[in-house]
């Protein structure tokens, strides 16, 4: 008599997790902000207006492959408290397909974390939904007073931000190398609860007080039972248009738009915010709990541009400086306007046009051959030189996106949102070795990922022309 065995069940991939988990991280923040709602309406019809007015944008957009992400785009942003749960973190991000690119030393701008920004890498992954957390360790080692450091310690020593099972299902992914559909729906949920907002602080009000004179983010991160998700970002094409409608939905943005200028030639990140909610939270107690209010939780738009080279992102760095060195930032209207025209007159160094960008070496291309390039090959020889193929009309190229962050960006962001320009001098004190080391990985070159997939698209793309075996890795 033979016997039948029940045929295992398929795995949920990586992409599906991560779409799952974004959509059921946008419907619990729509619930706790209601302005989120607000903001991800004015976003999609500026979206749409922009792709109703320049069919080329949208044309390329859809050759890129990146049109249907647009709208269920989002950047997500936690602050981490050890390093045990920066280590977890990273496993949790593991199951949906998302790994630790590029490291962040903020305490240069005076916050006192470290970051990296956990994401998909590959490039159709990133068309599914490039869904991307920015995350931040808080460095105890910067609080100046011994004694408020090590009760900070001995209040994160005693939290579990994870639920058991989030951390059962994250141990049957790692040994079984994937989660079944009931397992995914089950650790999502679990795992979004890592995330949700809690109105009870784990501390007194005299311990948050003292947290929070050392600085507000200290407070932020060792008050509360979990990292709360403290922004949700959706992108947009034309963040000046939602910068300048915001007030129309009852949204007062912050002044100045963080990153580069307005330009022809989108590069690297823009973005913008409304400023932190002011929320009340109970706070614990000998006599019962005690009301008060904390601020973290804030609204935020992007726009994002082509990824810069080495040699760009110098230039880009150089042109920042030199305007935030000279220009005050402020939230007066005034000096948001001398700033943006300083800006705006300080990049007028940088190209902008994309092909000044690609023969400049200062921004990555996604290559592909035309139509009339393959039927060109196919009855004639074809020049072995890019800008020959690219001048015949045989090679086309559109902007690589930039997926990650900018630390001034970053850092500007958050003082904006905290209320305070406050700026501690914290120093260069940058630690990558202590920050991968809690995360339990080496964390990923950006500008390697953004070159890899610039040098495979354009092999790719001679290969489809039939010139194989030329040593054409790169644009010089």
């Amino acid at each position: 008599m033979s016997r039948s065995f029940p045929m295992p069940q398929a795995f949920v991939s990586p992409d599906r997790i991560r779409s799952l988990f974004t959509e059921a991280m946008s419907q619990m923040y729509r619930a706790e902000v209601p302005q989120y709602g607000t903001l991800i309406e004015l976003v999609a019809d500026v979206n749409a207006g922009c792709l109703e007015k320049d069919p080329d944008l949208r044309d390329r957009l859809a050759r890129a492959g990146e049109l249907e992400r647009i709208d269920v785009e989002r950047h997500g942003a936690i602050r981490l408290g050890t390093a045990d749960e920066l280590f977890t973190i990273r496993r949790l991000f593991a199951v949906m397909g998302m790994q630790p690119v590029g490291y962040y030393d903020l305490s240069v701008a005076g916050v006192p974390v470290h970051s990296t920004s956990f994401r998909p890498i590959d490039e159709a992954a990133l068309n599914v939904n490039p869904f991307r957390v920015f995350t931040s360790l808080l460095r105890l080692e910067l609080i100046e007073d011994e004694g408020l450091r090590g009760e900070a310690e001995a209040i994160l020593a005693k939290r579990r931000i994870y639920t058991p099972r989030a951390v059962t299902l994250i141990e049957r992914h790692e040994q079984n190398g994937g989660l079944t559909k009931a397992e995914a729906m089950e650790f999502v949920a679990e795992a979004l609860e890592t995330f949700r907002w809690h109105g009870e602080a784990t501390v007194s009000a005299d311990t948050y007080k003292r947290l929070h004179d050392a600085h507000r983010l200290i407070a932020d991160v060792v008050s509360f039972k979990g990292p709360h998700i403290n922004h949700l970002t959706p992108r947009t094409l034309d963040i000046d248009a939602v910068q300048a409608r915001m007030p129309e939905r009852g949204i007062t943005p912050k002044a100045v738009i963080e990153g580069p200028p307005r330009r022809h030639c989108d590069i690297l990140l823009r973005q913008t915010s409304f400023k932190a909610l002011e929320e009340m939270i109970a706070f614990s107690g000998d006599d019962g709990a005690m009301q008060g209010t904390h601020t973290a939780r804030f609204g935020e738009i992007e726009q994002r541009g082509v990824a810069l080279t080495a040699k760009g992102r110098t230039l880009y760095d150089q042109l920042l400086a030199s305007v935030r060195g000279e220009v005050q930032v402020g939230d007066g209207g005034a000096k948001a306007g001398a700033y943006d025209d300083e800006l705006a007159a300080r990049f007028k160094a940088l190209p902008d046009s994309w092909d000044e960008l690609r023969r400049e070496n200062l921004a990555f291309f996604r290559y592909s051959a035309t139509p009339a390039g393959i039927a060109a090959a196919a009855g004639s020889t074809l020049p072995g030189d890019p800008e020959a193929l690219i001048a015949s009309g045989y090679l086309t190229f559109t902007p690589i996106v930039y997926e990650d962050f900018l630390p001034v960006s970053a850092a500007g962001i958050f003082q904006s949102n905290l209320g305070t320009d406050q700026q501690q001098n914290y120093a260069t004190r940058s630690n990558r070795d202590a920050f991968e080391a809690a995360l339990g990985a080496t964390v990923q070159d950006e500008l390697a990922l953004y070159a890899e997939r610039q040098a495979a698209s354009l092999d790719s793309a001679l290969e489809a022309l039939g010139l194989v075996g030329l040593p054409l890795k790169t644009v010089a």
